[in-house]
């Protein structure tokens, strides 16, 4: 049944931490255009020092804010990946139950083409 499924999609606590940092990160992004404006209109004033500590400080915390929502994403997903609520099982060829193939490679409409009867294509 999927009910174990459907329980399991609702994100626990550090899942509701990492999608917060992600916003986060959004937010601070979209607000550097509008940092950079504000920082250049203050240059513009007069205030140089304060332009350019405005410009470099939304700049700087947009950027660890996006380096802090990655790292928290991919601590997330190891632990979800090492946990036992995902299975993740490596497939041989051989598990491929989905893909019919036969195995001698008698396939019926193929025409083997010799390497002098085609050209590489760049």
């Amino acid at each position: 049944m999927m009910t174990g499924w459907y329980a399991k999609r609702a994100p626990d606590r550090s899942g509701k931490a990492v999608i917060a940092v992600t916003l986060l990160a959004l937010l601070l992004v979209a607000a550097v255009p509008v940092a950079l404006l504000a920082g250049l209109v203050l240059i513009i004033l007069g205030h140089v020092v304060g332009g350019l500590a405005l410009s470099g400080g939304s700049v700087l915390a947009a950027g660890l804010a996006v380096a802090l929502a990655g790292m928290s994403g991919m601590r997330h997903l190891r632990k979800l990946l090492s946990g036992g609520s995902f299975r993740v099982v490596r497939l041989n060829g051989s598990q491929y139950t989905d893909v019919a193939e036969p195995e001698d490679r008698d396939y019926a409409n193929v025409l083997e083409l010799d390497r002098s009867e085609y050209t590489e294509l760049r």
